[in-house]
């Protein structure tokens, strides 16, 4: 499909930049293709009532990193400020991470990252680069290892919040609570699962009272999902490959809630493309260990996932093209279309849709 095919109009002042507060605040755009009027308003604290005992929601228990690291390359006399957003560890000492701007960097080039409040303790951090690749990535080699280097990049990184609410304002000491899931365990994101950001306890114990379950898989998202879609046509376009896990016991305690005829509502569309990932061909779900770059598009047939809660999503990307595909492009369009005009929040920070399929997942 042409990817203009989603586009839609979304006024800059509609991405929010914090959270609602409460977390659990947060508008819900219920979406049901089978119901005659399929767009209804309702609100974040109302998903145990929009939801049936026996059903189970499937949470992503990744943590994020505060991956997003600034400093300063050193060549000979000349300088330049240098932003990297840290992607996958290599080893002890080395990992892979996309510059700003990468054109300024290559092999050899010194970077000084800036000292933070806690960091003179750990001694200074720099890193050398190793390589450079066409897309922006570098493969750094920190002058510190081990748990060391861990503890540098915990004290002195920020939030990778994406581009669109970064170039707003600067990330802070409240994005590290704020950008964080109240399950967050696994570190390796550098984004988070955003669907998981509205759940707080007392949303977690009236779900439970209500007879819901509540599972959790491990996807760590990658900067893909900040990447935008540069191909003209959907068939062009390559996710960037992430990292994910779906325990033998979550396998089988989900196959056991739909043979019990329970609904698997997917908290978030990295939990989904991990899910389906997982899915075998006759609509069970296996035990999975590595990597997905899963893209979904309209056409493509859900086998695990039979209602989906996400939050909105930016124009032409591939999160919008998914949930295209799940309750249908038009319904969607007329969905995000009523959610602009009613001035929900989008993104990351931003409100939620409960979606149902354009027609039964098998």
């Amino acid at each position: 499909m042409r990817v203009n095919a989603f586009d839609f109009h979304l006024p800059d002042e509609l991405i929010a930049l914090r959270p609602a507060v409460p977390r659990d605040a947060a508008r819900l755009l219920v979406v049901d293709p089978a119901r005659a009027d399929p767009v209804t308003d309702r609100a974040i604290l109302d998903l145990p009532e929009l939801l049936s005992p026996g059903d189970a929601l499937v949470f992503n228990d990744t943590k994020v990193i505060p991956a997003e690291l600034h400093g300063m390359r050193a060549r000979n006399n000349a300088s330049a400020h240098i932003s990297v957003t840290l992607i996958e560890r290599i080893d002890d000492c080395r990992w892979l991470a996309l510059a700003r701007p990468a054109k300024r960097l290559k092999p050899g080039d010194r970077i000084v990252f800036e000292n933070g409040s806690n960091v003179c303790l750990l001694g200074e951090v720099a890193a050398t680069v190793e390589a450079r690749g066409e897309e922006g990535e570098v493969t750094l080699v920190f002058d510190l290892s081990g748990a060391a280097l861990d503890e540098a990049i915990k004290a002195q990184g920020a939030m990778p919040l994406p581009p669109y609410i970064a170039s707003r304002r600067a990330p802070d000491d409240q994005d590290r609570t704020d950008y964080q899931t109240l399950f967050a365990r696994d570190e390796g994101a550098v984004a988070a699962p955003t669907a998981g950001l509205h759940f707080t306890e007392r949303l977690m114990e009236a779900l439970d009272a209500r007879g819901i379950s509540s599972h959790f898989v491990t996807l760590h998202v990658g900067p893909g999902t900040f990447l935008p879609v540069r191909a003209a046509d959907t068939e062009s376009h390559v996710m960037h490959p992430e990292r994910g896990m779906v325990s033998a016991e979550t396998a089988e305690a989900l196959n056991q809630v739909k043979a019990r005829g329970g609904k698997i509502v997917v908290v978030g569309t990295t939990s989904l493309r991990l899910l389906e990932s997982a899915a075998t061909d006759n609509g069970k779900l296996a035990p999975f260990a590595g990597e997905t770059s899963l893209f979904i598009t309209p056409g493509y047939r859900f086998r695990i996932a039979d209602r989906l809660l996400t939050n909105f999503h930016l124009p032409s990307s591939t999160l919008f093209m998914l949930v295209s595909a799940f309750s249908g492009l038009d319904l969607m369009k007329r969905a995000y279309a009523h959610a602009v005009a009613e001035r929900y929040r989008f993104y990351s920070y931003g409100d939620a849709c409960l979606l149902s399929p354009a027609r039964p997942a098998s």
